[in-house]
């Protein structure tokens, strides 16, 4: 059988129908090392067209990738690596024994009251822990906070964001601009949502950081796929897409970073319904998305910022992802940036160094992401994804608890450089301008 037929067939077998009770008995971790072009080629289409779970993707040639495979599909797997030519080796045995650990530490988790949050583990129960603690402070601090309804998630769930601001503009000439930050729409990047809510905190229940909305307002939601973030805690730890029921398969899920209408299916999608990179049937067929792209519209022109938390990688990257491209002004792109980086760095936390360059060039392509269209279609002036760090877990996604506060700790300090660039340059720059007498 020609090389390419035996992948397509190896693609039309893998196709994991996700269920209740899911469990990763018996599931091993793959290591699995592409040495050249043509055989980085034909892991991408597998990872493209299969119900493969890629946890990590290696950046450039001779780097691991690490896949989880279910035990049904082993030997089928091991044979196809096998004739391609791509090493591979098995690092564990049995994936389940990795979720029992961390399950034990979840156990150990504090206790914590109605609308509390807390940066020493990670937050449950999407409605009752996030959404209870931005209904908390708009209850308390209804001065500088708003409460909206950002969306309604495919499994019914309420979307919250919440606004932090001082008021309108004391200039009647210039409008305030906005920071927009989304986080956890992959499922399975746990320590998303923290950072965003660590912002959240920052912003207005430390009395230090008043200086910080007075004349920037902030636009937050925390977790952008509560139907799967919910999931990763019931059932499927890795799981990434959203939870929408697809037409004609029993997989279930898009890709919700690969769902925007900008490029869409482009570069570095899929057409699979059981990919971990599904795209969609069509671009912003997922409530989630179109809850952002309506929010984008409805405010139309204000954002001047728009950041999206990711795991895992320390990666500070700009548009564009849809192609090895770079956007006309990727000077103030890459000079932010490395600012940015500089001060996370200079925390003293993680101490965490983070690479800044395009989303394509520093990760690789992926077309029909949030911060492609944020940047061509949703008007944000500046556009980055965040790749937090993983910090010192051993396996991708699963951060330690004891990490969290460190890790937003330093991302703070680099969201404090974003807020004092987006100042100067839309506000500061713009009231001198038109408070300037004309000579």
């Amino acid at each position: 059988m020609p090389m390419r037929a035996s992948v397509v067939v190896l693609c039309a077998s893998l196709l994991i129908n996700w269920t209740n009770g899911f469990s990763y008995e018996g599931y091993k971790l793959y290591e699995i090392v592409a040495n050249d072009i043509i055989e980085m080629k034909y892991l991408r289409e597998l990872e493209k067209q299969a119900g493969l779970n890629f946890l990590k993707e290696a950046y450039s040639l001779g780097e691991p990738n690490e896949v989880v495979v279910a035990p049904q599909y082993q030997k089928e797997i091991e044979k196809i690596l096998k004739s391609i030519g791509l090493k591979y080796k098995i690092v564990v045995e049995n994936v389940e024994e990795i979720m029992e650990a961390e399950r034990r530490t979840f156990s150990l988790r504090p206790f914590m009251g109605l609308g509390d949050v807390t940066f020493r583990s990670f937050m449950f129960h999407h409605e009752v822990s996030m959404n209870a603690y931005l209904r908390r402070l708009a209850g308390q601090y209804p001065e500088i906070t708003k409460l909206e309804h950002f969306g309604t998630s495919f499994e019914g769930r309420d979307m919250l964001l919440i606004r932090v601001s001082s008021g309108p503009s004391s200039n009647p000439d210039v409008p305030k601009p906005t920071i927009f930050i989304d986080a956890g729409i992959h499922a399975r990047e746990w320590i998303a949502p923290p950072a965003a809510l660590y912002i959240i905190h920052q912003l207005v229940e430390n009395p230090a950081n008043a200086a910080l909305y007075q004349n920037v307002d902030w636009a937050i939601i925390p977790c952008l796929n509560p139907d799967g973030y919910q999931y990763t805690q019931d059932e499927e730890r890795w799981w990434r897409k959203t939870r929408s029921v697809l037409p004609n398969s029993d997989c279930r899920g898009t890709d919700g970073n690969r769902n925007f209408d900008y490029y869409w299916m482009h570069a570095g999608a899929s057409s699979t319904p059981c990919a971990e990179t599904y795209a969609g049937p069509q671009a912003f067929s997922e409530p989630e998305t179109v809850a952002l792209k309506d929010w984008f519209f409805t405010n139309n022109g204000t954002v001047k910022l728009y950041l999206t938390f990711h795991s895992f990688g320390n990666l500070l990257l700009y548009p564009w992802g849809y192609d090895r491209i770079v956007p006309d002004d990727v000077g103030d792109l890459k000079y932010l940036g490395d600012l940015v980086a500089e001060a996370i760095y200079n925390a003293n936390k993680l101490n965490s160094v983070y690479m800044v360059d395009t989303s394509a060039l520093g990760l690789y392509e992926a077309a029909g992401t949030s911060a492609d269209w944020a940047k061509a279609v949703g008007g944000s002036a500046l556009s980055y994804t965040i790749e937090l760090p993983l910090g010192s877990a051993r396996y991708a996604f699963l951060n330690l608890a004891s990490e969290i506060l460190p890790i937003v700790q330093e991302t703070w300090a680099g969201i404090e450089v974003f807020h004092s660039f987006i100042e100067e340059r839309f506000w500061t720059n713009l009231t001198i301008t038109t408070t300037t007498p004309s000579s």
